[in-house]
């Protein structure tokens, strides 16, 4: 019996279960109020997405769960003690998805449609210089999974590309950065920004008014990783003071965004909502049924999180 631990609707719920259960028709998947106390005691491993911790502290026997999400910063941050192993989903089918949002978006950027999009309001018809892609200069803020696919996605396209990671790395196509003093190196050739970090104690905040400042004049943002690495004021005063053209945001400190959040009536901002790299739930569904068919088998459990890192 593994159980479904959620924050889902009850159709989202059973969406879910449906798609597990045609994965390994052998194993029986519960949402979590269904179980009596005595399966509650029985269980090993739960299946998770945006979980109470109050639910999760009903199964005191757990050694591990698997996240329907990739990221996984809020169950680190709300269950620093957990006995448990945490394993967040990793779904190469999820990198492609990103990769492809991170170069429509750029695109968007380089070919300056926002501009062209206010010049329509105002039936203008006006041609702007064109830049070559090899004279555009991107910077991706981390290079995992997601950031190594945009990265070479963005390469294939002909785009100069910088990536920044806390350790060193290395990319075919791509110049690498590491450390606080290869962050400023990238920030100052970024033209533009794409920010694909994971939430952690030393991302929290990461671009504010100082590190912003770093960009070239005019340069361009895309935050496709968490609202909260950013600090929103001074975002806003670089976007209305010109320091910054453009920022496409899907990810918000408090999602939905309230609609009296002024990014909603900036005109040289974009909002989306969370909408870069969504789950889909059979290609999920495919990697969850391989990690519970490995910890079957072998009682070996997949990678799980550095809780010291935050991922």
């Amino acid at each position: 019996m593994i159980p479904l631990v959620t924050s889902f609707s009850p159709q989202e719920e059973s969406q879910w279960l449906q798609q597990l259960t045609k994965q390994i028709p052998n194993q029986v998947f519960k949402p979590l109020a269904e179980l009596s106390d005595l399966q509650r005691q029985e269980c090993e491993l739960a299946i998770v997405a945006n979980p109470d911790p109050q639910a999760l502290a009903s199964l005191p026997n757990l050694v591990w769960v698997q996240s329907l999400w990739a990221g996984v910063e809020g169950m680190v941050n709300q269950l620093p003690d957990a006995k448990f192993k945490i394993v967040r989903l990793i779904d190469p089918h999820l990198a492609e998805t990103m990769s492809e949002a991170v170069l429509a978006w750029t695109l968007y950027l380089h070919r300056d449609m926002p501009h062209y999009a206010r010049q329509q309001t105002h039936a203008q018809w006006q041609q702007r210089p064109m830049v070559r892609a090899k004279d555009r200069r991107v910077g991706i803020l981390g290079l995992g999974e997601l950031g190594n696919a945009s990265a070479q996605r963005l390469a294939a396209n002909g785009f100069q590309v910088f990536g920044w990671s806390r350790s060193e790395k290395q990319l075919a196509g791509v110049t690498c950065f590491h450390g606080r003093d290869g962050l400023t190196q990238l920030l100052s050739q970024a033209d533009i920004l794409v920010c694909l970090l994971p939430l952690t104690s030393a991302t929290l905040g990461l671009l504010n008014d100082d590190t912003l400042s770093y960009l070239p004049p005019d340069a361009a943002l895309i935050n496709f990783s968490r609202g909260a690495i950013i600090d929103d004021i001074a975002l806003q005063k670089k976007l209305q003071q010109g320091e910054i053209r453009h920022a496409v945001l899907d990810v918000f400190q408090q999602e939905p965004l309230p609609t009296d959040n002024a990014y909603w009536r900036m005109k040289n901002v974009t909002v989306l909502p969370h909408i870069s790299a969504p789950t889909h739930i059979e290609s999920a569904c495919d990697v969850v049924a391989k990690n519970i068919r490995l910890y079957q088998a072998t009682t070996k459990i997949p990678a799980a999180v550095d809780v010291g890192r935050g991922y």
